[in-house]
């Protein structure tokens, strides 16, 4: 069973989370939250948050060990897009673009997210 956890209109690009989420999938979970304390950049908070509701929602609704689930999948999807105007060089106005991002975060303990990654690069070559 996959326990997911979404976070949605978090004030970050979605171009700056991915590098960030793209390190902690497949990842063990309690490795991930460790990996994801220590790096020092703002933007890992809400994606620490994410991980550690995911976590909470697998213990909580089947009692699963933290030690026993495995990140089997985070995406990092495009938010809605603020526009604004800000003063630039001789009397123009330059348009800037605030990005946000959909955060989703999927568990699974270690016996079951094995079969989920078979099943994908199954569908994947027979594609």
């Amino acid at each position: 069973m996959q326990f997911k956890a979404q976070t949605r209109y978090i004030w970050y690009s979605p171009y700056k989370l991915r590098p960030l989420v793209d390190v902690i999938r497949g990842k063990d979970a309690l490795v991930a939250m460790h990996w994801l304390a220590t790096y020092q950049v703002k933007r890992a908070i809400p994606v620490a948050k994410t991980l550690r509701s995911a976590i909470a929602n697998a213990k909580d609704r089947a009692n699963h060990d933290p030690k026993d689930l495995v990140v089997v999948e985070v995406r990092v999807d495009q938010g809605p897009i603020r526009h604004y105007f800000k003063p630039g060089a001789q009397g123009r106005s330059v348009p800037l673009r605030s990005r946000q991002s959909h955060l989703t975060i999927v568990v699974a303990p270690r016996e079951q997210a094995g079969k989920s990654v078979n099943k994908k690069n199954k569908l994947a070559k027979e594609a």
